[in-house]
């Protein structure tokens, strides 16, 4: 019932035609240097978090969201992804700076991955940030959801490569987090017909658990099997302990099982009735 996450990369899934002129090795050195020049920063910012007041720190999440606002809008002259990138590790270490989170909250998750998506909707690991930070922690899951739709609208089968991944995490925000079992039943459906389609190694079993999740909501809209099947993709995707301990919270109230394998994975059984 698990499934391969998505590859971790923010470039191999882009478009060479993007990068004509831009060495995708200069892209990558780039934007190396920025997260290690980012590190001593996120740990400095935790430090002031401690101390700041929430007052403050309400202020900065303020001034960030017209920074934000302003990148929608502003022209990147061709650098998008780069831009998206840069982006995507502010949110991380917005994201990461859990004494500030604490005091405040997580509303700018989903203006971030405007940003991200907005620019480069082939960055298929945001989509599972977005929803573990907008669905799941900010508690805006309408947003993540209509981020995600938009962002999917730009995709086609294997463009990029594994671009099926996006519609199984649009399925899982959908039922878990809207409630809409119908609208998971589409996108799941359409994640097993663009896994048919690909040539990736292992697509063909993501094809068929993306069907037998879709089956499942088509008999049954309540379906606890469907909803186990759907946060044991959340637990797989899990990148911190809070997510980890709410996938698995979930998993065991609809009546499902969660054992760790020795090899650090998760053998989970389903609920015995449906």
């Amino acid at each position: 019932m698990q499934s391969a996450p998505p590859s971790e990369r923010l470039h191999s899934e882009r478009s060479s035609s993007e990068r004509r002129w831009i060495p995708a090795s200069i892209v990558l050195l780039c934007l190396t240097l920025i997260g290690w020049i980012q590190l001593p920063q996120l740990e400095r910012l935790k430090t002031q978090s401690q101390s700041a007041t929430a007052e403050s720190l309400r202020r900065s999440a303020d001034q960030e969201q017209v920074r934000l606002t302003l990148l929608k809008k502003i022209p990147a002259f061709g650098f998008d992804n780069v831009l998206a990138d840069w982006t995507f590790l502010s949110f991380l270490q917005y994201f990461g700076d859990a004494p500030a989170r604490a005091k405040t909250d997580f509303t700018l998750s989903p203006d971030y991955f405007e940003v991200v998506l907005g620019r480069d909707p082939y960055f298929l690991s945001a989509y599972t940030f977005l929803s573990t930070s907008s669905a799941l922690y900010a508690g805006l899951p309408e947003r993540s959801v209509a981020i995600a739709r938009q962002g999917l609208s730009s995709l086609k089968p294997n463009v990029p490569p594994e671009s099926y991944y996006a519609w199984r995490q649009l399925g899982i925000d959908e039922l878990l987090f809207l409630g809409d079992a119908q609208a998971a039943k589409r996108s799941f459906e359409t994640a097993a017909s663009w896994a048919r389609q690909s040539s990736v190694p292992g697509s063909d079993r993501v094809a068929a658990l993306s069907q037998k999740t879709a089956a499942f909501l088509a008999n049954n809209p309540e379906s606890k099997t469907a909803q186990v099947a759907a946060w044991s993709m959340v637990l797989t995707n899990a990148s911190d302990k809070r997510t980890h301990d709410t996938a698995i919270s979930k998993i065991e109230a609809l009546g499902g099982r969660v054992a760790l394998q020795p090899n650090g994975t998760f053998a989970i059984q389903p609920p015995t009735k449906d």
